[in-house]
């Protein structure tokens, strides 16, 4: 199943849900994002519906079975998943990065001491002169 049928059925599963129990909010469908379980579980804590009677109504609504309802929701999960796992190789990707240029600039300090001081130095010569005259106007 692609991400456009998935797309496809939960659009029409939201727009049945709006119908049908009019209390669940267009935040409540913001926050499921595609999680079946999560609706399921908001429509049952606001109206009191039973789970099975939920999952019904979405297979009817969505013209699907209970098989690919719950191919709909893996695939939701799958997607998560991966995401998540991309943001994260990412995240430790950019803290390599980081860690590997603060390394390097260790390493330069301690190979030119006198250039590194040097230039802090006139960098902050600089920065007062620029903030001096910014204050000034």
């Amino acid at each position: 199943m692609n991400e456009q049928t998935l797309q496809g059925h939960w659009n029409e599963i939201k727009g049945g849900v709006q119908k049908k129990w009019g209390q669940i909010t267009e935040d409540d469908l913001r926050m499921a994002q595609g999680d079946v379980d999560r609706l399921i579980g908001t429509i049952q804590r606001k109206t009191g519906e039973g789970r099975e009677a939920i999952m019904k109504f979405m297979e009817e609504t969505a013209g699907i079975s209970a098989g690919t309802l719950a191919q709909v929701m893996e695939s939701v999960r799958g997607y998560a998943q991966q995401a998540s796992e991309q943001s994260r190789e990412q995240a430790q990707a950019a803290m390599e990065a980081a860690r590997q240029g603060y390394e390097s600039t260790e390493e330069l300090v301690r190979q030119r001491p006198m250039e590194s001081m040097l230039t802090c130095f006139g960098v902050g010569v600089l920065t007062g002169v620029v903030v001096g005259l910014m204050v000034r106007r």
